[in-house]
């Protein structure tokens, strides 16, 4: 049963002086050891559980915008400060909110304990399907697939859901990895089988999709079996690169995708993680296996074409900060290196022994991980004419596949028309980001099920390289041709931001949180200092984060 708990404001605190956008961390008269959220917006308090449902970071150090919208510090979450519930990735629980009430100069919340303690609130789509013709099928079981789902259910889809994917495991936290060669399945799924059940979802696990036939609505397995749907979704994700060159077909030589991936690594490393490790690919993936396998005491060597990790994406100074991190930490590097051939072992032939550079160069290995990118997992659409050249789907807005009816696409394999800063109108562009892939999920959601318009949003993403790295928004339209840094590079604190002309389209940070999630919001209000302002020493700290939003 709900009751009146007082929170413990700091000592001449009154209610009505509490600023607007101002937020803090109190403490629960009666609740020992618990803490809730108390923010000003709009005039009106609000109380929000305190920490992000996502990995739990403190929403004390997060962004308050003039629409009310709370972002998280670390990862971008959004969460509405009215309700709780999420508005962007990559949190899947929403937060509980506690009716509040003034009175007497102390400020009271209306709650159980029990929610008080849980810090979030699961999503409540528990559903018997209805007998209709309506039937959702998800092909793709990531990231995007879990947003549509939790979103079809919570906007009122009552019809049947089937997702099919090809992996053993229910949506898992892909990101983990990479960034800790994680390898428990059931610590990686985001929800159980009892979740799923209890929504009404149908999961076709380890099952293959070959084919999907547009005209008559059916969607072909390998196991010879067809499925009609009302609605397709295709969430498929990326398929991770292998370099066609001699050797690489050979033992001990890994990509990384899904959990059966990251425990066959695990195993040729072997308990002593004294292994010699090859690393091809500077790319996020590649640096964040380097990082992680350098610090658990291999010999890691991570080649790359550029001059500096990332440099195609980041630019040479901020990759030279990631360079020197995971040099600190024991990685050697080959940049500017091109791969000749793998050569077997020795000891095994039918094992890796070495990597030949085309400098001459040969570097012993017991382990080799490619990581060199991915392409768009579209191989079994087999009308060419829907595919682009870089094999993902052209959409629309609403994610809808075009050229075909009721079908849509999201993630790694949707290229969708991007209005965020530098693009002067929709782009088109492809983002293999895990918050886009959840969001364009949720957004498709919310169009079957009660036809929304989509919500346009800035990219994030983040990855582990000693130091966390923070990055929203897309330099992928038109480029960038400047780029501003505050801060000290040399420490790994800094903030950058990549400018086209005097327009800021993408920033970068280390050490500097909440910088990301504020430039994010900046960014969809048209709000970002331009380059000249940044340059003059301007902080998007100085800037007041309104309602009005312009993407």
């Amino acid at each position: 049963m709900a009751t009146q708990y007082r929170l413990e404001l700091k000592e001449g605190i009154e209610p009505d002086s509490i600023k607007n956008g101002s937020k803090a961390e109190v403490g629960v008269d009666g609740v020992e050891g618990a803490k809730v959220l108390l923010l000003k917006v709009n005039g009106e308090l609000r109380v929000l559980n305190p920490r992000c449902t996502h990995y739990g970071a403190p929403l004390v150090n997060g962004v308050v915008t003039g629409d009310g919208r709370l972002t998280c510090p670390w990862h971008g979450a959004c969460f509405n400060t009215a309700t709780g519930d999420i508005e962007n990735a990559p949190a899947l629980d929403h937060l509980n909110s506690f009716p509040v009430t003034v009175k007497d100069g102390a400020i009271y919340i209306t709650a159980t304990e029990e929610k008080i303690k849980s810090g979030r609130r699961r999503p409540q789509i528990q559903c018997t399907p209805a007998a209709t013709a309506e039937h959702v099928v998800i092909v793709g079981g990531g990231s995007g697939a879990i947003g549509t789902i939790e979103s079809l259910r919570e906007k009122g889809f009552s019809g049947q859901i089937t997702c099919i994917t090809k992996e053993p495991y229910y949506p898992i936290d892909r990101t983990r990895l990479s960034k800790a060669l994680a390898t428990d399945a059931n610590k990686l799924q985001w929800r159980d089988s009892n979740f799923f059940n209890s929504a009404g979802v149908t999961f076709k696990l380890n099952t293959i999709v070959t084919e999907v036939d547009f005209a008559n609505k059916k969607v072909k397995t390998e196991d010879g079996n067809e499925m009609e749907y009302s609605k397709l979704v295709l969430a498929t994700g990326g398929t991770p690169k292998r370099l066609p060159l001699e050797g690489f077909d050979l033992g001990n030589v890994f990509l990384l995708r899904g959990i059966e991936d990251a425990k066959s690594i695990v195993e040729a490393v072997g308990d002593k993680k004294d292994k010699k490790i090859v690393v091809i690919g500077s790319s996020f993936i590649g640096m964040e296996l380097g990082n992680y396998l350098a610090n658990q005491k291999n010999d890691v060597t991570i080649i790359g074409i550029e001059s500096a990790p990332l440099e195609r994406v980041m630019g040479a100074q901020v990759g030279q900060v990631f360079q020197r991190l995971l040099t600190s930490a024991g990685v050697k590097f080959r940049m500017r290196a091109n791969v000749e051939k793998a050569t077997p072992s020795s000891a095994d032939p039918s094992k890796v022994g070495s990597v030949l550079l085309k400098s001459g160069e040969n570097i012993v290995a017991d382990v080799v991980i490619l990581g060199v990118g991915v392409a768009p997992e579209t191989r079994y659409i087999k009308d060419e004419s829907l595919l682009l050249e870089d094999k993902s789907l052209r959409v629309d807005d609403h994610f809808r596949i075009q050229g075909v009816q009721d079908a849509y696409a999201v993630g790694d394999i949707a290229t969708f028309p991007y209005t965020g800063p530098g693009t002067n109108g929709p782009t088109p562009v492809r983002i293999e980001h895990w918050n886009v892939a959840q969001d364009t999920g949720r957004q498709v959601g919310a169009h079957i099920a009660a036809g929304e318009d989509p919500t346009h949003f800035i990219p994030i993403f983040w990855s582990a390289l000693g130091v966390q790295l923070r990055y929203c928004g897309n330099i992928s339209p038109h480029g960038y041709d400047d780029l501003v840094i505050q801060g000290n590079p040399e420490e790994a604190k800094f903030i950058a931001f990549y400018c086209k002309g005097e327009t800021v389209v993408a920033v970068a940070s280390m050490q500097q949180d909440p910088a990301m999630s504020q430039s994010a919001e900046l960014m969809r209000r048209g709000g970002m200092p331009s380059k000249s302002e940044l340059k003059a020493g301007k902080s998007v700290f100085d800037v007041d984060v309104t309602a009005k939003v312009k993407i």
